[in-house]
């Protein structure tokens, strides 16, 4: 069924978790687990409702800031040397069966292989993820300045899924029945990872239309990370998402097709593959955040079929263009599907120049998919693209360096108050920015909106503009940790 849903733009454009209102992404769906709950074999049926169960304490889980080790760079010649001279810094942990993150440390960077193959696939597959970054789009780890990655294995027990939390990677064991073992699929790695890259740039909010492009995201880096290892063309590509993940009883061949989306499994115990190839039969659904899972088929198609119309290795042709959107200044939390489609255009005519074979690629591209009319140009940009202005009641223009803000926390167990009262232009440049992009966007808005229930002794935060008319209370569980992070930033520099 079509939808006439539209995200409004607008938002951090720095460093604003993808998740939105959750921080805690899955590879497999909700759906797919709920359809396997029902399962008439008891085994499959009880460990999907674990699982689900389990995904649903961690997104209802209160928030609290997560402390990163802080980043190692590994000297020239260490450890898979990259563009800038440096490597990654992975640690691979063991939860031994448990739900403890991150567990007993198993294996540092430069260390060599163990006994155990999920140690050994965990580690291999950070590597490959951290080579396309650095050595395609010289990005120096997922943040850009060397951040550590981290992954934990034997998550639980025969847990159905794997997942990033914002800070690392877990890994289940699977079923051993529906689903392998996480770590053996090095494009979920990739997935899961990327999902990082674009909580410290583009921020893409974790619903509806935005949700999907995060999810898109990382389906396409992830499978440059695979293609790229692999040294396939886009020609060659198989675009198949989690295609080591399914047992060989499975009746599929993945956990996506980006290619043809909607065919990539058609198992009685995991139901049919829910994802549309075009915009005539987007899903309009409250169901996965908006149909993130479901949704992201369509602007998947369009990243294919764009890469193989420009032909070479994907990562270096359309991954070129899609990084250059998901890192520029452009784009913004809340982006929709015709914007980011906008965007990209822009992207390849800045690189290839305008009315290039690149650049009518990719527009063609968004036209089959029916996120562009043919005929009908999308605005054009610098790098990475202009988003267009957005709709009234959707977010107006940014405030000013002069505009005048109250944040304010209270609560927390021991009732304390801290608060700021400061003009936009004494804070630092970055955090500048990002508070014009936030009070210039309804994200804080539609956070106070959305909350729900109460959580005892949780900090509640009040911000205060009357330039932009903002105006509201937040409890810090719901936070996304880049506005949790900005807030206590923003506190923490009139200590």
């Amino acid at each position: 069924m079509t939808s006439t849903h539209t995200s409004a733009a607008g938002s951090i454009a720095q460093d604003l978790i993808a998740q939105g209102l959750v921080s805690h992404c899955t590879i497999v769906p909700p759906y797919i687990l709920e359809a396997l709950a029902t399962s008439g074999e008891p085994r499959v049926a009880r460990h999907a409702r674990e699982s689900l169960r389990h995904d649903e304490q961690l997104r209802a889980a209160r928030r609290t800031p997560t402390a990163r080790p802080t980043g190692r760079r590994a000297p020239r010649g260490e450890d898979a040397a990259g563009a800038h001279g440096t490597g990654p810094h992975r640690t691979i942990f063991d939860a031994k069966g448990t739900q403890d993150t991150p567990g007993t440390q198993v294996r540092a960077e430069g260390g060599g292989p163990t006994g155990d193959v999920a140690v050994n696939e965990a580690y291999d597959g950070l590597g490959a993820t951290w080579d396309l970054w650095s050595t395609a789009y010289s990005r120096d780890s997922l943040d850009g300045k060397g951040m550590p990655l981290l992954a934990t294995v034997h998550y639980g027990r025969n847990y159905d899924n794997a997942f990033w939390d914002g800070s690392q990677m877990v890994f289940g064991d699977g079923d051993g029945v529906i689903f392998e073992r996480f770590t053996k699929s090095v494009d979920v790695i990739g997935h899961e990872l990327a999902h990082g890259v674009t909580e410290h740039t583009a921020g893409l909010l974790y619903q509806g239309q935005s949700g999907a492009l995060n999810e898109s995201v990382s389906d396409v880096f992830g499978v440059l990370v695979k293609q790229k290892a692999l040294g396939q063309s886009a020609a060659e590509a198989d675009w198949l998402v989690g295609a080591d993940l399914l047992n060989a009883s499975v009746k599929g061949r993945a956990l996506r097709d980006m290619r043809n989306p909607g065919t990539a499994y058609d198992d009685p115990r995991l139901g049919t593959d829910p994802q549309p190839a075009d915009m005539d039969h987007y899903v309009d659904t409250k169901d996965d955040n908006g149909g993130v899972h479901i949704n992201s088929g369509i602007p998947n198609r369009a990243f294919v079929l764009a890469a193989e119309a420009i032909g070479g290795n994907a990562w270096e042709g359309a991954g070129a263009v899609w990084y250059a959107v998901l890192s520029g200044d452009g784009i913004r939390a809340d982006c929709d599907f015709a914007t980011f489609a906008g965007l990209t255009v822009a992207a390849a005519g800045s690189a290839h120049g305008d009315g290039s074979p690149q650049q009518e690629a990719v527009r063609s591209a968004w036209e089959q998919v029916g996120v562009l009319t043919a005929g009908v140009r999308p605005p054009s940009g610098g790098s990475g693209g202009t988003a267009p202005s957005p709709a009234p009641g959707q977010g107006g223009g940014a405030p000013s360096a002069d505009a005048q803000v109250l944040l304010r926390r209270t609560g927390g167990f021991a009732g304390q108050v801290r608060e700021r009262r400061m003009a936009l232009g004494e804070l630092s440049e970055r955090d500048a920015k990002d508070w014009q992009h936030l009070l210039a966007a309804p994200t804080l808005e539609r956070i106070a909106a959305s909350t729900e229930r109460t959580h005892p002794d949780a900090f509640v935060y009040s911000v205060v503009c009357d330039e932009t008319g903002c105006d509201v209370t937040l409890q810090e569980p719901h936070l996304p940790e880049a506005i949790h992070s900005l807030f206590e930033r923003t506190l923490a520099q009139d200590d």
